[in-house]
């Protein structure tokens, strides 16, 4: 039987978002790059060279290079641009929001072997996309009451 996008989007959800789930996922407070280092990204042009992303160097650059097609990353815009892919799909019923559009960015790096830095790299992508199209991103959801 094959599965219909809405359905493998559904089974994605529940394995990543159930609540047997472990405590992982996109928190911006775990991201350990400098302050100055994400924000002259943020402000930066896109060169194209994805260890420009605040997060990524050569091991994470050959982990999201490896693959077939669409799930082959080589450059900065390839990278925005799976992004912006995982922003749906939206229906009648759903519409991906900023957090669940993190999560879902955080744990497809995750599942390319990404196994450090994935916060700060969510978080440089979100960043530099809400620049271009704000509300994408909203980094006062994240914010503690407790602060």
């Amino acid at each position: 039987m094959m599965l219909s996008m809405h359905d493998t989007y559904y089974l994605y959800i529940l394995e990543h978002f159930s609540p047997q789930s472990d405590a992982q996922g996109y928190d911006p407070k775990r991201s350990r790059v400098n302050d100055d280092t994400m924000a002259d990204f943020i402000r930066g042009t896109v060169t194209g060279d994805v260890t420009e992303v605040p997060g990524i160097g050569p091991a994470a650059a050959k982990k999201l290079a490896d693959g077939e097609g669409d799930e082959k990353v080589t450059n900065t815009y390839q990278l925005i641009g799976k992004f912006l892919m995982l922003k749906g799909p939206d229906d009648a019923d759903n519409k991906v929001e900023s957090m669940e559009h993190c999560e879902k960015f955080w744990y497809w790096l995750q599942d390319k072997g990404i196994s450090a830095h994935r916060s700060a790299i969510v978080k440089a992508v979100a960043c530099k996309v809400n620049g271009l199209f704000p509300g994408v991103y909203d980094p006062d959801l994240y914010d503690d009451d407790d602060e």
